[in-house]
C-alpha cells in the first residue's frame, strides 16, 4: 500500500484521480500550506466479510459461527492479592 501526500488545492482539482488511487489501496495525506490536515484511506471490509469471502472461494472452511476465546484458568497460590503483593514489594 502506497502513501501519497497531496495539497488541498491539487486534491480539489484532481479529486477523481486521487479517489481511484485510494480505491486501489493507496493512503492519502492531505496538506494545507505544507501541514498535514487530513487523510483519505481505503475502507477495509469487516473480519466477518473477509472470512465469508475466504469461505466462498474455498480457501478456508468456516461454519459462520462466532469463535469464543478460551479464557485461561487462574489458580491462586496464596492468600494475597496482586495489589497486596505489589504494596509489599514497594516497602
Amino acid at each position: 500500500m502506497s502513501q501519497v501526500t497531496v495539497g488541498i488545492r491539487e486534491l480539489k482539482s484532481r479529486l477523481s484521480s486521487y479517489v481511484r488511487q485510494v480505491k486501489s489501496g493507496a493512503s492519502l495525506t492531505i496538506t494545507e500550506h505544507g501541514k498535514p490536515v487530513g487523510q483519505m484511506v481505503p475502507i477495509r471490509p469487516s473480519l466477518e466479510a473477509r472470512l465469508r469471502q475466504l469461505a466462498e472461494s474455498q480457501v478456508v472452511a468456516w461454519s459462520g459461527q462466532r469463535l469464543t476465546p478460551k479464557v485461561p484458568k487462574v489458580e491462586l497460590r496464596g492468600r494475597k492479592t496482586v495489589a497486596e503483593m505489589l504494596l509489599d514489594d514497594r516497602e
